[in-house]
């Protein structure tokens, strides 16, 4: 059954309903540590104590696999198939299984220590953590001394939009390169000042070359995406008022989670995952059915096929793919040109 694409409907207000669960972490693998907060001093590495879950279970920061190596994110933790939801520094080649993420006992930086010395920051941060903690709702935060909040990961968004996460104007969610490769690809989401929802091929954001908008741009300014926890996806305007929806319905369902994600391939979907019975993510809206849509999906002498909602890349007659496997690499001529 194919998804609907995502469409307003001014008139659908619905109060957000509050989901709780408590998932048994009994399960999950030893290589992971359930706490509420986290101290100054606490440290992860890939192949031992690899990431803090949030107090349910349900999240986790950490390493996570990726290729050969690891990188630093959230993911989706309390589920069969873990799902990466958040990843920092995701243009960093991944790091081997001697690294180890610390939380400094000095001045409570979250750095990611490297077998060459070489420290990377994973928060920006301007005071002095006294603690940090993995929240259910999937944002990791650090906090002050005083229980302020100094830096989240929700104000650093990647590729998804998670429940009661905020998109406020001018931010972007940008697409993956490929499917388990969250490095950044050639697509992006834009909430722009003039409120107007866009996506855009990277390098490219012009009216001209974006390829789905939300059409708010004359409703004022400083708007901002929402994801409600029953699914309802909408845009505010800056006195909090609703400018437009951009689910058809509201998905009251308990035990399930939302999330909005901008693909590798370009297109907008709103995911939801049963977490009583569901081994996979179900797709219930997107922005388009033409995954041929996003502009520059193929490289150069290609053209794409779509089939399902799944686009294709094929090389012109007479071309052939420069790099096997790489939609973005183009095809170039495989026969000999005379003079």
């Amino acid at each position: 059954m194919k998804s609907k694409p995502l469409f307003a409907v001014s008139s659908l207000l619905a109060a957000s309903i509050i989901l709780f669960f408590v998932l048994s972490i009994s399960s999950l693998a030893s290589a992971q540590q359930t706490q509420s907060n986290i101290s100054r001093g606490s440290s992860l590495t890939p192949t031992k104590t690899s990431s803090w879950l949030s107090k349910s279970g349900l999240y986790a920061f950490g390493f996570y696999q990726r290729g050969n190596g690891y990188s630093v994110g959230v993911t989706l933790a309390g589920i069969p198939k873990k799902t990466v939801v958040w990843t920092a520094n995701r243009d960093v080649p991944p790091v081997s299984g001697n690294a180890t993420l610390l939380l400094t006992d000095t001045d409570g930086r979250l750095i990611l220590q490297t077998a060459q010395d070489q420290d990377t920051y994973i928060a920006d941060i301007q005071q002095t953590a006294s603690y940090a903690s993995m929240l259910d709702k999937g944002n990791f935060v650090l906090y002050n001394s005083d229980g302020g909040i100094i830096w989240q990961s929700f104000t650093h968004p990647t590729f998804t939009l998670l429940p009661t996460q905020i998109l406020p104007a001018p931010n972007d969610l940008s697409s993956s390169l490929f499917e388990t490769d969250q490095s950044t690809g050639i697509f992006f989401l834009r909430m722009q000042r003039d409120r107007n929802l866009v996506l855009y091929p990277i390098g490219n954001p012009v009216p001209e070359y974006s390829y789905w908008q939300s059409e708010t741009y004359d409703m004022g300014d400083k708007g901002s995406l929402n994801l409600d926890l029953d699914g309802r996806l909408y845009i505010l305007n800056a006195t909090g008022f609703t400018s437009k929806n951009l689910t058809s319905r509201v998905f009251r369902r308990r035990g399930t989670i939302f999330m909005l994600k901008i693909d590798w391939d370009g297109l907008l979907r709103l995911y939801s995952h049963d977490l009583s019975n569901s081994s996979r993510w179900s797709i219930l809206c997107n922005n388009t059915n033409d995954g041929c849509a996003p502009r520059g999906l193929c490289g150069f002498n290609m053209f794409c096929v779509s089939s399902d909602q799944k686009p294709g890349c094929r090389c012109l007659p007479g071309f052939a793919e420069v790099n096997q496997g790489n939609r973005t690499s183009g095809c170039e001529r495989n026969f000999a040109a005379e003079s």
